[in-house]
């Protein structure tokens, strides 16, 4: 990188807007993986939509390649910069505007993190329902970027179902602004959709409006035992049928995964026994403060007499919500313990699911001899997360591809997703013909070099 595009850049965002060499801290080129050896020679801060629109303009005059980040929470290592890309942080766009009660909409801009969203919804009497793990450190833009999904996807939708409007820059320092703050907007393309998913090829999002909803009157959460897929299947039929809309979270743990996180994760306390073949966390968010709580465990009474349920715990408080919540999100925490893992992050057909772990199990045995596979997800919209552990097998030795190609390949022979919520990245790209026709790929490519003819954003995510 030049002295005269430091000059220039420098012109552009002034004083803390441009890092160069020893200022640039690990924050810049590691992501939560741990991945990504490769310091950038610029980071370039800018502060404004207009300070985003200049450097990009620059960028794409200059045709260097930029790589455009947020809280570097991603796990598919598409924010991790690569050898002579400029890095774009959003770090210094951070507002988040006083929501509009009677509207119920909030603008924040792309390095808000989503805590600081789903606070200040609070505090006016609303909701923001986008929730993850790294809430306090993922940011909007991120979000919107990998269009999130998160553990209230059943009720709310993904982070695409959120998002009323936005702003966003193209390569070439185009700003578009469609900013509407209404659902119905039948006026041509919507081209809002365009940049979210897009893990930032398209267009660089800058601000966004975004759906609030009013405050739950009520929350109930119940851990449950139960001792076939089948009774998972039906429980979960049963949930929507008799609570309909008020559900608003079905999280399903294998077996093996429970254990997991009772021996690795030592800040989680129990809710079962051991000894069940799944274990479901199950929400409810109501409107009747008074009366949810007993509809809620009516409702587990029905399940329990109908032999869905072996066994059940009902939260009795808001912290035995956070307790049961806290074993739930160990999850991420058990597979991480298990090293050396490869994870996964895939959909599938609910009816797919039942023979998953058996089946995984016997191809993997061609590659190693007692694998270990832990499973658990989102089940109420068919997004689980996997992790493959090769026991005994040294981390230098992990068929690391092996298991991959087993796992996607199954994936792919069930017309499933080989990513459901986290995106394509760099690391995935290999796979996504897994998920995506010849044709879907070819129409994306067509778009991508319509928008950003000189490839110049996150070059080689999605594909290469």
């Amino acid at each position: 990188m030049t002295d005269s595009h430091y000059e220039a850049l420098g012109a552009l965002l002034g004083r803390g807007g441009v890092l160069r060499g020893a200022d640039i801290g690990p924050r810049y080129f590691t992501d939560w993986r741990g991945e990504g050896p490769v310091r950038p020679e610029l980071v370039l801060r800018p502060a404004t939509t207009k300070e985003m629109s200049q450097i990009l303009a620059y960028c794409h005059r200059e045709s260097l390649s930029v790589a455009v980040q947020g809280g570097m929470t991603g796990l598919v290592r598409g924010a991790v910069p690569q050898p002579g890309e400029v890095v774009i942080a959003t770090d210094r766009m951070t507002a988040v505007a006083a929501p509009d009660v009677a509207g119920r909409t909030i603008v924040a801009e792309a390095g808000a993190p989503l805590q600081a969203v789903q606070e200040a919804a609070e505090a006016a009497g609303l909701f923001f329902p986008l929730d993850l793990g790294a809430r306090g450190s993922c940011t909007i833009g991120g979000n919107i970027a990998t269009n999130a999904g998160g553990n209230r996807v059943i009720r709310y939708g993904m982070t695409r179902d959120l998002v009323l409007g936005l702003e966003a820059v193209q390569a070439d320092g185009t700003v578009i602004d469609a900013m509407g703050s209404y659902i119905k907007n039948n006026t041509g393309y919507d081209l809002k959709q365009m940049f979210i998913g897009a893990e930032g090829t398209l267009g660089i999002v800058t601000r966004a409006v975004l759906r609030l909803f009013p405050r739950p009157q009520s929350q109930a959460v119940a851990y449950c035992g139960l001792d076939s897929f089948d009774a998972v299947v039906g429980f979960l039929a049963h949930m929507q049928t008799t609570i309909g809309a008020s559900l608003s979270a079905f999280e399903v743990l294998w077996s093996a995964t429970y254990d997991a996180i009772c021996e690795k994760v030592p800040q989680v306390r129990a809710a079962l026994p051991r000894g069940h073949r799944f274990y479901v966390l199950t929400e409810m968010m109501g409107s009747d403060g008074a009366r949810d709580p007993e509809r809620f465990e009516e409702t587990l009474g029905m399940a329990l007499e109908q032999g869905l349920l072996a066994d059940a715990v009902v939260s009795k408080s808001d912290a035995e919500v956070r307790a049961l919540w806290e074993l739930r999100d160990g999850m991420a925490h058990a597979m991480g313990a298990e090293r050396p893992i490869v994870s996964f992050d895939i959909s599938l057909a609910v009816s797919d699911m039942a023979d998953l772990e058996q089946v995984l199990s016997d191809r993997l045995r061609a590659h190693m001899a007692d694998p270990m596979i832990l499973i658990g997800g989102h089940l109420g919209d068919g997004n689980l997360h996997l992790a493959v552990r090769a026991n005994g097998v040294a981390p230098e030795d992990q068929p690391l591809q092996a298991i991959e190609r087993e796992v996607y390949a199954l994936v792919g022979a069930r017309r499933g997703s080989v990513s459901a919520e986290h995106g394509i990245g760099l690391s995935k790209r290999a796979y996504l013909p897994q998920s995506r026709s010849p044709q879907e790929i070819a129409m994306m490519r067509s778009l991508r070099g319509a928008l950003d003819p000189k490839g110049i954003l996150n070059r080689g995510r999605i594909f290469g």
